[in-house]
């Protein structure tokens, strides 16, 4: 059976109260062309919305990819004992060389050339915490934008710090931040690897104290150790490398050679988890 409806059912409702006023909302005005204030206002609300969104999303995950570098790092280096076994390096860009040679005590190293970032570190201490954290704070600052291109460059491993030298002889040894030490003004240089797809077109530092410089090639001794690094430390690694190296038959430390230092981590790292390393510059003998 069809139910029959009353026309008077569809009637337009009409409000008795003649202070009545239809309202209309953002919706209707905008299906007429005609967007109200509060339509505009909400509209870029939910564009500013969306567009933070994104970039959260973005930033996270390049956040995420960072953290994943250091908290699964690479193993380049082959171990020689326990010690060095639980040693972890993060997944940056380092110095590349080959070994040559490899004994219970050091390693021989060619390594090719690269470009630093180079700084005087203040005080005649090279690995005090004011001194080191001031000479790290200024090359990072020009890594990440205190440029002449505003260009932020990316992390490298290791950081050196080495014994300076006078003027006119080449810097030593490998990665991220070098300290070396001059004989002659007691002073250290800290050195952060510059990231190799620049070759020779790196941006000029806005900081006078920040020097680029090129790392020829050269040969050098390694040895690796765990903890975090001392002056005193230093000294006792390097005494025990120059000993090593006495008995070498193909290799010497040349004349005059500065010992240069290596630190691969970040600061959070375990102390048995970091990796440092020790360095001389050395050459083949004569009769080798």
């Amino acid at each position: 059976m069809l139910l029959c409806r009353s026309p008077a059912i569809f009637k337009p409702f009409r409000n008795p109260n003649p202070n009545f006023k239809r309202v209309s909302s953002p919706v209707m005005a905008s299906a007429r062309g005609n967007p109200s204030g509060l339509e505009i206002r909400v509209s870029l609300v939910a564009a500013l919305a969306s567009q933070a969104f994104s970039l959260s999303q973005r930033v996270l995950g390049d956040l995420a990819a960072e953290t994943v570098k250091y908290a699964f790092p690479r193993r380049r280096f082959e171990s020689r004992n326990l010690e060095e076994a639980l040693m972890s390096v993060p997944d940056l860009e380092s110095v590349e060389f080959r070994v040559l040679k490899r004994t219970d005590m050091y390693e021989i190293r060619e390594v090719e050339p690269y470009y630093v970032a180079e700084t005087t570190m203040p005080g005649n201490s090279g690995f005090d915490f004011n001194g080191s954290s001031q000479g790290f704070n200024v090359l990072a600052a020009y890594l990440f934008g205190k440029n002449t291109m505003n260009e932020q460059m990316e992390m490298t491993t290791p950081v050196f710090t080495r014994k300076a030298q006078s003027d006119g002889e080449k810097m030593e040894m490998t990665t991220p931040v070098i300290t070396k030490r001059s004989g002659e003004q007691d002073k250290w240089k800290m050195s952060f690897v510059m990231p190799s797809k620049y070759g020779d077109k790196l941006p000029s530092p806005k900081d006078p104290s920040v020097k680029i410089k090129q790392v020829p090639g050269k040969i050098v001794a390694v040895s690796a150790f765990s903890g975090y690094v001392s002056d005193e430390e230093v000294k006792r690694r390097e005494s025990k490398l120059r000993d090593a190296l006495r008995s070498d038959p193909e290799f010497q430390v040349i004349e005059n050679a500065l010992v240069e230092v290596a630190q691969f981590n970040p600061p959070f790292t375990l102390p048995f988890t970091r990796r440092n390393e020790v360095s001389l510059e050395v050459e083949r003998k004569k009769n080798g």
